[in-house]
């Protein structure tokens, strides 16, 4: 079967996560990109597409999305890959489903619910894919977590404990030219800090393997950064109408932190832990005292031994989780019934992920329900 063609909108030359979309959807040999829209400035646009290699690199979003739909079906892109700040998403995706594309689309989905709306209504009229690049539920021990959940492996689930901190914001890097910390600490284009960037993963994570949404939020979000205008850190309570409670802890002003996401569940018979930093173990403690850690060669369950490509004992990490949400986008785009198209997270997980962030930001130390 030949691969997807993909057009991909932001991510050129130099962006971190642009590279990263390009990779992943390359790396089973399931996507190809074709054409390219990567700038909003149109010289440096042109420049990113002929430099990364991109056949059909255009000026602007408008000139792909029409350039591109008047192609005999056969050479056109099918679906664009949206990498830009939260605050074109909505606008970008809507264009391009109405367009007649399918969309994979940077987390989080929209600045607001109202715009995550927007997006889903266009998606059904269109009859398109939104898939949402909640990329940590793409590793394989994230997936074997949530396999032992479902089982029944450590019992009903009683606490939940998600933890993102990063350090590279504990200064006033947008001050100097920074690029990625200039947007992302402008509330005009990012909408939130640490929440809306690092605390949704969070989330969506918890949520990924216990299979639980939270009913009520109550948060404490601070700035510690003079004059910063979005949140640098939040500490999040959750509660479950299932009667169990959880904690989330985002921040970006840890000194020394990198990329600290990790996650603790207990029920009342076990508990796992898994840290994005040591992706390929997953530590399984149970009620009688009984210890393992669970690598990749050992993961039992179907959706891990899909989710891997190397053989055990020879690392896989954040690029193959991405490329593991690629395969979901791939095969809903293509209308394949697999593990990965209903594991790779849907236009519902990103609309509930922005709800999440609007009532943290509304909480002010009080409890919000989120139903």
């Amino acid at each position: 079967m030949k691969p997807v063609r993909f057009g991909m909108i932001g991510g050129g030359e130099g962006a971190f996560i642009g590279a990263v979309h390009r990779t992943a959807m390359r790396l089973d040999g399931l996507g190809e990109l074709v054409a390219g829209a990567l700038s909003s400035d149109e010289d440096r646009a042109l420049a990113s597409a002929k430099a990364i290699g991109i056949p059909r690199g255009y000026a602007s979003v408008e000139a792909m999305l029409e350039a591109e739909a008047a192609l005999p079906e056969s050479k056109r892109i099918e679906a664009v890959s949206i990498v830009t700040p939260n605050f074109t998403h909505a606008g970008l995706a809507t264009a391009c489903l109405e367009a007649g594309f399918h969309v994979v689309l940077d987390k989080p989905m929209a600045v607001t619910s109202e715009e995550c709306a927007a997006i889903a209504a266009a998606a059904g009229k269109t009859g398109k894919t939104v898939t949402i690049t909640y990329n940590y539920s793409g590793y394989p021990l994230v997936r074997e977590a949530r396999a032992l959940v479902e089982s029944g492996a450590i019992g009903a689930v009683r606490r939940v404990q998600a933890e993102y901190v990063q350090g590279w914001l504990a200064t006033d890097l947008e001050a100097s030219g920074h690029k990625q910390a200039a947007w992302r600490t402008d509330p005009a284009r990012a909408g939130a800090g640490a929440l809306g960037d690092i605390a949704t993963h969070a989330e969506h994570l918890a949520a990924f393997v216990t299979g639980l949404r939270p009913s009520e939020v109550l948060a404490d979000v601070s700035s510690f950064v003079e004059g910063r205008r979005v949140d640098d850190d939040a500490s999040v309570l959750l509660r479950y109408d299932t009667g169990a409670r959880g904690s989330i802890t985002a921040s970006q002003v840890c000194v020394g932190e990198e990329n600290g996401l990790s996650l603790r569940v207990f029920g009342e018979t076990g508990s796992l832990t898994w840290k994005q930093e040591q992706p390929n173990a997953l530590e399984v403690r149970l009620l009688d005292g009984a210890r393992k850690t669970v690598t990749r060669g050992m993961a039992a369950s179907e959706a891990a031994r899909l989710s891997t490509r190397t053989p055990p004992g020879h690392p896989e990490g954040f690029h193959d989780a991405f490329a593991n949400i690629y395969r979901g986008a791939i095969d809903r785009i293509r209308g394949v019934d697999s593990v990965h198209s209903w594991m790779a997270p849907t236009a519902a997980d990103g609309a509930h992920g922005v709800a999440f962030i609007e009532a943290c930001l509304a909480s002010k130390g009080s409890w919000v329900s989120l139903i």
